[in-house]
Parts: structure tokens; sequence; C-alpha cells
């Protein structure tokens, strides 16, 4: 069980490029390959897809927003399963730009799961979740806004990408580390956006 659990965010990856062909995939073909259920790994995924090179495509920060906005939202309410309304789950994603982000991920991906292991599992517990979740759900509000930013959009990303890879594999430090990175947003969106 463990070592499914440090292969989680592999197995993620393994299973978006199985869903992948021809010249382009609907967002609502990776639901179905990664499972209706997996509010994680979706939200694990679109958040690496805006983390990668992929995110320099204008619109893909405020799809990803979108996507994990309506998630974090039926996760707080507690929904079995995962729905999208059509103008998102019917949204195409390039497979060729979606293969290339998915090979610029397997390296990172792999050397973080060398150190994943279950701890601080009181944070997935409730009432402790609720506030990473709705920490998150604030920070989607202003993704879209991040895009004439350079870099905050991508830092964003990561922020929720560490959250959900904390849940996948029961890691609460990666939770901890989520919550440090989201505090370091400001700074850089100040730094790279309107400092002088």
């Amino acid at each position: 069980m463990a070592h499914d659990r440090v292969r989680a965010l592999s197995d993620v990856l393994d299973g978006l490029e199985r869903a992948t062909h021809d010249e382009s995939i609907a967002v609502q073909e990776v639901i179905e390959e990664l499972g209706r259920k997996s509010f994680a790994s979706l939200m694990l995924i679109f958040s690496l897809i805006s983390t990668s090179p992929a995110s320099g495509i204008p619109g893909v920060t405020a799809m990803v927003a979108a996507i994990v906005f309506i998630l974090v939202v039926q996760m707080i309410l507690g929904r079995d399963c995962v729905w999208l309304p059509g103008f998102i789950s019917r949204r195409q994603l390039s497979t060729e730009k979606l293969c290339k982000g998915i090979g610029w991920l397997r390296k990172p991906v792999y050397f973080v799961e060398g150190f994943l292991k279950p701890r601080l599992t009181f944070l997935f517990h409730r009432p402790w979740i609720y506030l990473p979740l709705v920490l998150i759900l604030g920070l989607t509000m202003f993704m879209p806004f991040m895009e004439i930013v350079p870099t905050s959009g991508s830092i964003a990303s990561a922020v929720i990408a560490l959250f959900a890879a904390g849940l996948l594999t029961r890691d609460g430090a990666l939770v901890v580390a989520s919550f440090l990175l989201l505090a370091g947003i400001p700074i850089a969106a100040w730094q790279f956006g309107f400092a002088p």
C-alpha cells in the first residue's frame, strides 16, 4: 500500500499518457481515464499542465484555475463524483503539447517520489482539510489575472500541485510546503511584475 502511494504521481502521468490520441484530447477524456472520483488526481494533472511549459499557451492558466475551483468546491461539499460544465469538459488539449509536458514532468516527479511517505495525516481529516481547500479556492480566483505577470501563474499552479500530491500520497509535509509556497506568491508577483 505504501509503495502504491509513492508511485501515485507517476501513475497519474501514466494515465494521462494512455488517454492521449490523435491531435487533441478533450478534458472529459482525461476525467474518464483518471476516474470520476479522482479529485486529487485531476487537480494534480491540470495543475502540473499549468506548471509545465504548456503554461505559456494563452488561457491555460485561466482554464486550470476554473477546473480546480470547481473541483475544490465539490470536495468541500463532499461530492463523490467529479462534475465539470460542458464548456470545460469539451475543451480540447493539444496531444503534442500534452505529451511534451508529460515528458518534461517525468524526471522531477520521479525525483520527488523518492521522498514521499505518509506523515502528518491529520491534515487530511476534517476540520483540518478545509483550511488548505479554502486557501486554494481563493488562489484560483486570482490565477486568471496572474497571466499578465510572468511565472506567477506557474507558481500558483505549483502550490496546487503540491497540495494534490500530498492528498494522493497522504504526505502532510507537501501540504505544509504548499502553504509556504503560497505565502511567497505575492512577493514573487511583486518582484517579477511591479518591482523596478
